[in-house]
């Protein structure tokens, strides 16, 4: 099998399942247990803690785990909008978030938020001054996404935040930064923004564990779920110490050699390009510049149909994010892209073990099929 959807997941090193069985096995305690055992498993976590908060670049005590990075977002928006509850009822973001931030910004409209989305230019960039201009005094909350999960359009997060204190100090600012994390270069202590959420299976790490960073600005963030008082009293629940465990592992593994990793996924992405320019007709959506993430269109080929295709030679990409589940995508419909180039977009995303002899065989793959199938739209 070739996986190229590293987007959507990403394959699990075999010494970060190992890491998780020996703390399933050997280190069980529950880490709000007195006895030793449970002091054992409490500095587990701490630890575990302090690796991925070096890896963002932030103080351990500002990073709290969750179950994935959907729960981030909405932690954060729940956080965020209590804590400005009476700034007022207006929320910035953008039309090309992940679906966590725009079906709970639906659901807050529902609740009498007024929500402003913004579309990107046709290139799939959204200017600082955009989004700035759109910030208004009573502006609680501003969600702007660090890396697209389809185009890999990096946004401006740090000028974002900067122009946001002169604009409107009160104004919170958060980032999706799933797709971020360990996939470009970036620190929380210089990104500016008051909460970053965080997923481990874009690294490596284990489905069902995510992290929450809160920043200084947030003063007693709201709690998530009220209970046992685990996460400092914020977000209550026995710690998941085995996918913590993972999280860490897969933090420390991505971290060693990054630059170098980094390098190697931008390298294949530009070999990507080129190998599939060869194809008649064939386009290259946005023009994001994350190393991971290549977003392209084969006008009149359905995308399901081609994913169905490579996916019966033994490739695996996608047709959008994973989170569609084969439902149009809110990125290709903000793009403004024609009909026929809209429903043909696929997305390819890369990881540090990708390979040139994967794209080629991938560009092969398309070819044939734009070759061999007639085209129906």
């Amino acid at each position: 099998m070739i996986y190229l959807d590293h987007a959507a997941t990403t394959p699990v090193p075999k010494a970060v399942a190992d890491e998780m069985y020996r703390v399933l096995t050997e280190e069980y305690g529950n880490p709000s247990s007195q006895y030793a055992y449970g002091r054992e498993a409490r500095r587990l976590v701490d630890a575990c803690r302090g690796e991925i908060a070096a890896a963002l670049g932030c103080e351990p005590g500002r990073l709290f785990f969750t179950a994935c990075g959907t729960e981030s977002d909405n932690w954060a928006f729940t956080a965020a909008l209590w804590q400005n509850r009476r700034v007022g009822k207006h929320i910035v973001t953008t039309a090309v978030e992940h679906s966590a931030i725009l079906e709970r910004c639906r659901w807050l409209e529902q609740d009498g938020y007024e929500v402003t989305r913004l579309a990107p230019d046709r290139d799939g960039n959204i200017p600082t001054e955009k989004v700035l201009e759109a910030v208004r005094p009573d502006t609680a909350l501003v969600s702007v996404m660090l890396v697209n999960n389809e185009t890999g359009n990096v946004y401006p997060v740090t000028e974002i935040a900067a122009g946001l204190r002169a604009r409107n100090k009160e104004t919170l600012l958060h980032t999706d930064a799933v797709q971020g994390f360990l996939k470009i270069p970036f620190s929380a202590r210089t990104l500016g923004a008051d909460f970053i959420s965080l997923s481990a299976h874009k690294i490596g790490g284990p489905k069902g564990i995510g992290g929450l960073y809160i920043g200084e600005r947030v003063r007693s963030p709201r709690p998530l779920l009220p209970g046992g008082g685990q996460e400092s009293g914020f977000r209550a629940g026995t710690e998941a110490t085995a996918q913590i465990a993972g999280f860490a592992k897969a933090a420390e593994l991505r971290m060693e050699g990054l630059s170098e990793k980094l390098r190697h996924m931008a390298e294949i992405k530009a070999y990507a390009m080129e190998r599939l320019a060869e194809i008649p007709d064939l386009r290259f959506i946005a023009k994001g510049t994350a190393p991971h993430v290549l977003s392209i269109s084969m006008p009149g080929y359905p995308s399901q149909n081609v994913v169905n295709d490579l996916s019966d030679a033994g490739i695996c990409i996608s047709a959008g994010s994973a989170c569609h589940q084969g439902k149009p995508s809110q990125v290709t419909a903000a793009l403004g892209l024609e009909k026929k180039v809209a429903a043909g977009v696929v997305r390819l995303s890369f990881g540090p073990e990708t390979t040139r002899e994967e794209i080629d065989a991938a560009a092969a793959a398309l070819k044939k099929h734009h070759d061999t199938r007639f085209p129906m739209l």
